[in-house]
C-alpha cells in the first residue's frame, strides 16, 4: 500500500529565547517517561496534585509527541495563516460567535480593545474534533491534505482521577474522541503592535481569564508573554519548556472537584523588548468532556474528607455543554 507524502510546506522557525531577565513562574515538570514504569502512575499523580495546589500550571514531557510531529503542526498553522486575507476570511469558515458557535477561523483587527482605538491582534483557527457529528462544521480546504496528520495529533486524565481517589477511567471516560464535544485544536497567532497602542492598552494581548473546559495544552513556544497569577496576587510568566506541553486546569475540572482542582487566571502581555516584533504563533488543543456528559461533582473519597462535597438542592444533572 503506497505511503502518502506529505505535503511541502516552508519551515516555521522557532523564535530564540528571551533574554531579557523576568520574573518566571515555578511550573513544574512531569515527566510522562515514568508513566508505565512501576508506581509511575502514582508518583506523577503525586507531582501533579503539588503543581496544580501551587499554580494550576504544569509542563508535560515525553509524553509521545516527536519534535518533528510539533514542527509541522506549526509549519501547518503558518501555512494558513500566510495565505491572501480573501482566501482566509470567507464567510462559510468563519467563527459564528452570535450562535454559539467557536469552530472556525477568526480574521485580526475585528474590534477595538479596552476603550482605545487600538484594535485586537489575534487571528485564531478552531479546528473540531474529526468525528461525523461535526461534519457540517467549517473546514478551510487549504487544510484537506493535512486533515489525517491534524486528527492524528489522555492519559493525563488517569492521574487526576487518582488524586481524587477515583477509579482511572472516571475522567477519561467522559472525554472519549468519538463523543460529540466542543473540543478542538487551535492555530493562533497573535501579530505585533507598536510599543505606543500597547501602552495604551496597558500592554495587554489577551485579558485575564480562566479556561472554558477541562484541560488546556499548549505546545510550549519561546516568545514570553503568557502569565498566570499566583496566589499571592503576583503575575508571572510561564516559561517555555523544550519540547514540552504546558497544560492548566480548566472551568469544567475545577467544577467537577469542587474548587480541589484550580483553574488559574492567566492573560497574554506584550513580549518583552527582544521579541516584541515577532509574530508569536501557538498550537492549542483545548479538551472538553462529552456534551451530554453529567459534570455532577465527582463522588471522590479525597473531597468528602476534606470537607467539599456540599449537597446538592437539585438532582438535576448539570451536562458538559452547560459550562
Amino acid at each position: 500500500m503506497p505511503v502518502a507524502v506529505p505535503t511541502q510546506l516552508p519551515q516555521w522557525t522557532r523564535p530564540q529565547k528571551t533574554k531579557v531577565d523576568l520574573p518566571w513562574a515555578d511550573i513544574k515538570t512531569l515527566d510522562f517517561a515514568k508513566y508505565d514504569q512501576p508506581g509511575g502512575e502514582e508518583a506523577l499523580a503525586r507531582e501533579l496534585d503539588e503543581a496544580i495546589r501551587d499554580t494550576g500550571f504544569f509542563s508535560l514531557v515525553n509524553t509521545g509527541f516527536e519534535p518533528d510531529e510539533v514542527q509541522r503542526q506549526y509549519d501547518i498553522g503558518q501555512s494558513f495563516f500566510d495565505l491572501p486575507s480573501e482566501e482566509k476570511d470567507k464567510e462559510q469558515y468563519a467563527v459564528d460567535f452570535s450562535n454559539g458557535n467557536y469552530f472556525g477561523y477568526k480574521r485580526p483587527n475585528e474590534k477595538t480593545v479596552r476603550g482605545t482605538q487600538v484594535r485586537d491582534n489575534v487571528e485564531t483557527l478552531n479546528i473540531p474534533k474529526f468525528i461525523k457529528s461535526n461534519e457540517h462544521e467549517p473546514f478551510h480546504p487549504h487544510l484537506e491534505p493535512f486533515r489525517d496528520e491534524i486528527e492524528a495529533f489522555s492519559r493525563v486524565f488517569r492521574l487526576f482521577a487518582i488524586i481524587l481517589e477515583l477509579p482511572e477511567d472516571y475522567f477519561s471516560s467522559r472525554h472519549e474522541y468519538e463523543d460529540p464535544a466542543e473540543d478542538h485544536l487551535r492555530y493562533m497567532l497573535y501579530h505585533p503592535r507598536s510599543l505606543a497602542d500597547d501602552e495604551s492598552v496597558e500592554r495587554t494581548w489577551a485579558r485575564a481569564h480562566t479556561d472554558f473546559g477541562s484541560l488546556t495544552l499548549l505546545w510550549s513556544q519561546n516568545i514570553a508573554g503568557l502569565q498566570v497569577k499566583t496566589g499571592s496576587g503576583e503575575w508571572r510568566y510561564v516559561p517555555p519548556v523544550d519540547n514540552g506541553i504546558i497544560c492548566n486546569v480548566g472551568d469544567t475540572l475545577s467544577f467537577w472537584s469542587e474548587g480541589y482542582l484550580q483553574s488559574t487566571i492567566h492573560r497574554v502581555t506584550r513580549p518583552p523588548e527582544d521579541q516584541a516584533h515577532l509574530k508569536r504563533q501557538g498550537l492549542f488543543y483545548f479538551v472538553r468532556p462529552g456534551n451530554h456528559v453529567d459534570i455532577t461533582p465527582a463522588d471522590s473519597p479525597l473531597l468528602k474528607r476534606l470537607g467539599l462535597l456540599k449537597e446538592r438542592k437539585s438532582s438535576r444533572p448539570v451536562t458538559g455543554l452547560e459550562v
